[in-house]
């Protein structure tokens, strides 16, 4: 990615949302994790049809500033294991905001959601 890879990783760890392009551009909450982007879908979580099927995505990073769109770059999708990334789980449940079951969380994650991390291409 060159460059890029600098923005990417400033504008992930800034802005909390991003555009994954799906059958539509779907919005999308995430962390800056050890170097790529985590992300939660279904099982209650925010719904990315077809997401799971994908081995790489289009992402749209805006700023958060002025929404102004800061960089769009191809990313590597591969399906977290929970078990064996704890540190990324943790750092998602510790940004997903208003959940009801905030306590059970990552056990619910776990059992009906599955947990992304995408990896920028160069």
């Amino acid at each position: 990615m060159g460059d890029d890879s600098a923005v990417v990783e400033e504008g992930a760890r800034k802005s909390g949302v991003l555009w994954l392009t799906l059958d539509r551009p779907r919005l999308a909450w995430h962390v800056w994790h050890d170097g790529a982007i985590y992300l939660v879908a279904g099982g209650g979580e925010q719904e990315l049809p077809g997401l799971d099927a994908l081995d790489r995505v289009r992402v749209t990073l805006r700023s958060k500033d002025n929404g102004a769109r800061l960089v769009e770059f191809d990313a590597a999708v591969s399906r977290v294991d929970q078990a064996a990334e704890p540190g990324a789980v943790a750092a998602l449940a510790k940004e997903r905001l208003n959940a009801a079951d905030s306590e059970h969380l990552t056990e619910r994650w776990a059992r009906d959601s599955l947990v992304v991390r995408l990896d920028p291409l160069p």
